[in-house]
């Protein structure tokens, strides 16, 4: 499938909440549109946080992926970037079909142009279908990941 992968305008939020709404995801439980779009731009007081949106090049109107991309400098690591991907999303009736494939390794290309010495995202341990996922892209599990609800 050919996507169109670039990053998210204000129009494309009403869309992006739609698919963390699905079950596999947030379950339903989502910002209202206003308070999105307000967080949304709250990204450009980062040097660089970007919500990237994924589109058939066929039908360019129909969202069908999402994934958000923070570059994090470092002191440590002789001062190399990090980058951390999150909210990876991709339409229920488009999985499994190499889209969320293409959405990871544009983000790997843009890791490597910014200098980055790695990439790494969190998977809750109940998502065995997104570890799969992730492991044949060449991710690799690394230490624990560790939570506090406050």
């Amino acid at each position: 499938m050919s996507l169109l992968i670039r990053e998210a305008t204000d129009a494309d939020v009403p869309n992006i909440l739609k698919l963390y709404a699905q079950p596999s995801f947030d379950n339903g439980k989502v910002l209202d549109p206003q308070s999105a779009v307000e967080l949304f731009h709250s990204f450009k007081a980062y040097p660089y946080y970007k919500l990237f949106v994924a589109l058939q090049e066929s039908t360019p109107c129909d969202l069908i992926g999402t994934f958000a991309f923070l570059l994090m400098h470092n002191i440590g690591h002789m001062g190399s970037a990090s980058a951390i991907i999150e909210d990876v999303v991709v339409a229920q009736d488009h999985q499994g079909q190499g889209i969320g494939q293409q959405m990871m390794l544009q983000a790997m290309k843009l890791a490597k142009e910014m200098g980055c010495y790695k990439m790494v995202l969190s998977s809750n341990i109940k998502r065995t279908r997104a570890h799969d996922f992730y492991e044949s892209l060449g991710f690799e599990k690394h230490g624990h990941s560790f939570r506090i609800d406050l």
